[in-house]
């Protein structure tokens, strides 16, 4: 993977640009030791590393505003950081660039119950939008793994989802407003609390753009009100073929869970191992299927499921019969990235998305490929909606696994375009998966999506390097001329 060659200009000019940060955010704002820089050196994806020039913590949107401004100006590069929880190399450091950190932005500003939305800064984590609501009855419905740790900012930088994904919506569903700064300081408000705008659908641009448009310095999410009762089900099978199908008649049968997880048999060993959740250690694929809703659909639907999952051929059943047993099923899958942990010493977690029929073949296919490059992969997805999370396990301590594990995983993910599935279902694309952006677009399509961020970064200064394998500028593209450099959308408010 090659990523830009740093700017030795640049990087001569750092005193000058430390300064310049330092007058805009003082005090410890502004990062320049390189021991302390090293926790800024990488995301979630390690297998990369690369200190920043210099890492800059604003804390008010007056400040990251003068701060892309300052930068535009000098013509530096700008690299935006949640919590470096992303698994794509999103917020991967580059030499010449000034990572800029959003943690300190981690206030909930407003909780709007008769509108059902919250306002919160983009350093505010996933899980604590809904413990700051859950009292009155409410919760956040996107819930990734990591929702203890990922930002609400980073969600909408990466489109993340969660086990509650199929039936609720990925952050896109649930997000209804942004304020951003583009990288000339101006700060725009996209959307707000209601629920759609007229005109061009910019707020659908901003969410999974991976921090190439903007900074996010506010974001205004939907809260839903608690449903009335939930049950889990965990549905275990001689096979992951015969999970997979029960997948596809559960869907077919017209039934949308509120999550439907599947994993094959040595992440069930691992997450039964880490945290007694009930797990049965002698089926090959396992399903946790919540159904939720009004107390008599659920015990209908539930039998529904019983009967469905019967004819697939299920060898295991059991209906939680608690609110507590219903959480301590979800306890083995919410912690399956730490529980794989304790049986490899690395792996990279992959991210494709496939049509939900195809399931039973794909997880087929990867198992020849598991054979191939003498890899172990254990398998835990969003079934549901065809979002696949296989995690291949390797040693980066012996030579050449490192490579094997890479290669394997672009194999995986070329199997998911190749089905008619996406290269990315919630990770984003990043660095990991930027080379393999042709396997799914033409030329024409990458120029054409990159003609859209020249509208809000015209310089090309803002994570530069990430998502696309070849970088045009905007003069190459074509690009419509907007006088003065500005975004050609006068009806956007600004600030």
């Amino acid at each position: 993977m090659k990523m830009p060659v740093p700017d030795q200009g640049v990087i001569e000019r750092r005193a000058e640009i430390i300064d310049r940060l330092r007058a805009i955010v003082p005090g410890e704002g502004v990062i320049v030791d390189e021991g302390e820089l090293r926790a800024y050196e990488c995301d979630g994806l390690m297998a990369y590393k690369q200190l920043p020039m210099v890492v800059v913590l604003p804390q008010t949107t007056d400040q990251v505003s003068r701060v892309l401004k300052t930068c535009h100006e000098l013509g530096v590069k700008i690299v935006p950081r949640g919590a470096g929880t992303g698994l794509s190399g999103g917020a991967l450091p580059l030499a010449d660039a000034v990572t800029l950190g959003l943690g300190k932005f981690n206030k909930i500003l407003e909780i709007d119950y008769d509108n059902r939305c919250v306002v919160a800064q983009p350093g505010v984590t996933n899980r604590a939008i809904t413990d700051a609501v859950e009292d009155e009855g409410f919760y956040y419905a996107p819930d990734p793994s990591s929702k203890i740790a990922c930002t609400i900012g980073g969600n909408v930088a990466e489109n993340a989802g969660g086990m509650h994904c199929l039936k609720y919506g990925l952050t896109t569903n649930n997000v209804l407003g942004v304020k951003m700064v583009l990288m000339t300081g101006e700060v725009i408000r996209l959307g707000g609390k209601h629920l759609d705008a007229g005109g061009l659908d910019l707020l659908g641009a901003v969410t999974g753009s991976e921090g190439l448009l903007g900074v996010i310095t506010e974001v205004t999410v939907r809260i839903l009100k608690q449903p009335a009762s939930a049950k889990a089900l965990l549905v275990g099978f001689p096979s992951v073929e015969a999970g997979g199908q029960c997948v596809a008649k559960i869907i077919g049968a017209g039934i949308i869970p509120g999550a439907m997880e599947m994993m094959d048999k040595m992440a069930i060993g691992a997450m039964q191992k880490f945290v007694d959740s009930g797990y049965p250690l002698d089926v090959e694929s396992l399903l946790v299927v919540e159904l939720d809703g009004p107390k008599a659909e659920v015990k209908h639907l539930c039998e529904r499921v019983r009967a469905i999952a019967e004819d697939a051929g299920s060898t295991f059943l059991r209906i939680s019969e608690s609110e507590e047993e219903r959480q301590q099923f979800w306890k083995g899958r919410m912690s399956a990235f730490p529980s794989v942990g304790r049986i490899s010493p690395d792996y990279l977690t992959m991210d494709g998305t496939i049509p939900r029929h195809r399931l039973a073949d794909v997880l087929a296919r990867m198992t020849v490929l598991s054979e191939h490059y003498g890899l172990r992969v254990a398998n835990v997805f969003h079934a549901g909606d065809g979002n696949l999370h296989p995690l291949i396990l390797f040693d980066a301590n012996e030579p050449g696994e490192l490579d094997k594990a890479e290669a394997f995983g672009h194999d995986i993910l070329r199997l998911c375009v190749e089905v008619g599935g996406v290269l990315s279902g919630e990770h984003g694309i990043g660095v990991e998966k930027r080379d393999l952006m042709g396997e799914m677009f033409t030329e024409d399509d990458m120029k054409q999506q990159q003609r859209l961020k020249c509208a809000f970064d015209t310089t090309g200064l803002l994570n530069p390097g990430k998502v696309y394998p070849t970088l045009h500028r905007c003069a190459e593209l074509g690009k419509m001329h907007v006088s003065g450099g500005r975004l050609p959308f006068p009806d956007i408010p600004r600030f």
